[in-house]
């Protein structure tokens, strides 16, 4: 990673190299939705939204100055439906997740375990609107892709098991952190790619989760959009 990127901006630009032309996705809140920004130019999604549509265009240019925007994604902002897009009720939208409709899920993770569980919906004591579609895309997406940063304020988020709340049990396809990039094989963690400088020592002292590394393990490369 870089000293002038983000670790929010490497693992978005990682994510979008493992996209391909034509798939359906859906984009989590937060880190997830900062994907198509780095998408080579020969990459079309379909981009899916919980809240009833498929299409998602780019933010519009003229919001309305005063009451709510008229067109919003399932984080609630603004956004606008391609010529393409289509819009249809919530019965529809989860139809399309939980009959494995979407080639992929991207969304953020609190922690992933070895066995490739997931918890992103809820930490105990907070309190939270509900578990929206999480479980729902977790399950229903063709592949998880994890986007997370590897550590949050020194303590580990991929972990032996998950204390927190699970969205999901052992459906994390990917995870992509700024440090490394893991794919989970019959239920086991292993260590595809790592960040340019850092060390697989490094990863492991900061890794909970037992893992293996690839016999092909190599540098991570990102996206170059808008580099």
């Amino acid at each position: 990673m870089t000293q002038q990127m983000s670790a929010k901006e490497f693992i978005a630009r990682r994510i979008a190299l493992e996209l391909k032309d034509g798939d359906a996705v859906n984009l989590g809140i937060g880190l997830p939705t900062l994907v198509p920004n780095y998408l080579p130019a020969d990459v079309k999604l379909t981009l899916h939204s919980e809240n009833g549509f498929l299409g998602i265009g780019p933010v519009p240019e003229n919001i309305p100055p005063v009451g709510k925007p008229r067109v919003v994604n399932a984080g609630g902002n603004p956004t606008s439906i391609l010529p393409h897009g289509s819009t249809f009720d919530i019965s529809m939208s989860f139809a399309l997740m939980r009959g494995g409709h979407l080639d992929a899920a991207v969304l953020g993770g609190m922690q992933v375990s070895e066995e490739g569980d997931l918890a992103n919906w809820m930490v105990p004591g907070k309190n939270v609107p509900g578990m929206g579609g999480a479980m729902d895309l977790a399950v229903g997406a063709k592949q998880l892709i994890v986007a997370m940063e590897h550590t949050a304020n020194g303590e580990k988020k991929l972990l032996k098991k998950c204390t927190l709340p699970l969205t999901v049990k052992g459906r994390v396809a990917t995870v992509v952190t700024e440090k490394a990039l893991f794919h989970f094989h019959d239920g086991k963690m292993v260590l595809e790619e790592y960040a340019p400088g850092v060390t697989v020592e490094e990863i492991r002292a900061e890794t909970e989760a037992a893992f293996t590394v690839s016999e092909n393990l190599k540098e991570m490369v990102i996206s170059q959009v808008g580099l």
